[in-house]
């Protein structure tokens, strides 16, 4: 497959509500959509990066400036490119996970749509729909939480994750508990907000039966986590440690968690997201997709990934009106908890030309 160019569109997404975590709050989202144009096909991939270097060290103006400078010119040497040879004429370039998964998908989906295949099916998918869960973020008052949440049941979804940090941690989960009982599926985020010191205070979470507590400490720290695993009985999933199948693998080998959060942007992409999925499966230990309040493009592919056969335990795979008034793509509407598998060619869904570019900033394209 040889490319034509490859086009990079800047959007900004309005969220229905501003989304509060441990490391700050969004009012709307900002993404970087790539499109390759091959002679056979176009693909898309999206950009999952926040615009300031807070959830990680990529922002999205350098991921934009990666792309631009070093990435796409990388794949412009290719005598000839499918989506297996994009990581490794990436592999000179450290770090920038998202910006190489934007593109790593761009291509794949490309690749797919020519051959006529579905995501879901080059990666081993086993079934045609996955559960949904939703992610809430810290609010003002107990009361916003306990409303929120209502609404997210009413919904449908089948699993609720709330959004944690020091101060907004055991009443909220004590709340929710209360008012919705012990057979709602509950897990909490707290996204690096707590260190060791703090493990007396998240033991006091082990009486409510979480799911999980997904990435209390530090993402450099396993030790820590291992060691916090012996601490608390509510199972440890990490997040941002997991950066790789290695990365999955010493994790596991360490004792430092018990479940996995696959997000493929922060892992590099999808095919590598596979692999930690066949790790995961293979030491027994279960994975779910998380979210990165993506656009319809993200939400396809992650449902794609979400239907491989270790994905068992509901995602964060949430319906489109979860964050946005009108999505970029045809919208993923929630069904007794479940959202469909894409079944057309790669990811399965294209933007819709208008939508896009109502939420168009900018966009730049590259030729090769």
């Amino acid at each position: 497959m040889n490319l034509n160019g490859v086009e990079l569109r800047r959007v900004r997404m309005p969220l229905v509500a501003p989304f509060r975590t441990s490391f700050g709050t969004q009012t709307a989202r900002d993404l970087i959509l790539v499109r390759v144009v091959t002679a056979d096909a176009e693909g898309w991939g999206e950009c999952v990066a926040m615009a300031d270097p807070l959830y990680s060290s990529e922002y999205l103006d350098g991921c934009a400036d990666v792309l631009r400078r070093f990435l796409v010119p990388a794949l412009a040497c290719c005598d000839r490119l499918d989506a297996p040879a994009v990581a490794p004429a990436l592999a000179a370039f450290r770090g920038h996970p998202m910006a190489k998964a934007a593109l790593e998908t761009a291509v794949l989906d490309a690749e797919l749509r020519s051959r006529g295949v579905p995501l879901a099916r080059e990666l081993g998918a086993t079934r045609d729909r996955v559960p949904c869960g939703v992610s809430v973020g810290i609010m003002d008052s107990l009361e916003a939480l306990l409303e929120a949440v209502n609404a997210y049941v009413e919904a449908g979804y089948v699993r609720v994750k709330l959004k944690i940090e020091p101060g907004w941690d055991v009443e909220p989960v004590r709340a929710v508990r209360e008012r919705f009982g012990d057979d709602l599926l509950l897990q909490v985020d707290a996204n690096t907000a707590y260190t060791l010191r703090d493990a007396q205070r998240l033991a006091q979470l082990d009486p409510f039966g979480l799911l999980l507590i997904e990435q209390p400490l530090e993402e450099e720290d396993l030790l820590g986590h291992a060691h916090l695993a012996k601490l608390i009985k509510t199972p440890i999933c990490l997040d941002e440690s997991i950066t790789s199948a290695r990365s999955a693998a010493q994790a596991i080998s360490l004792g430092a968690c018990q479940i996995v959060n696959i997000k493929p942007g922060r892992v590099g992409g999808y095919l590598e997201a596979r692999r930690i999925h066949d790790v995961c499966t293979a030491h027994g230990v279960p994975v779910w997709c998380g979210g990165m309040l993506e656009s319809g493009l993200g939400r396809a592919a992650n449902l794609a990934l979400a239907a491989l056969p270790g994905f068992t335990l509901p995602g964060d795979t949430s319906a489109s009106d979860r964050y946005y008034q009108a999505d970029i793509t045809e919208p993923f509407v929630l069904t007794d908890g479940y959202l469909p598998v894409p079944t057309g060619p790669g990811i399965g869904i294209e933007p819709k030309p208008d939508a896009l570019n109502a939420v168009t900033v900018s966009t730049e394209w590259l030729p090769l």
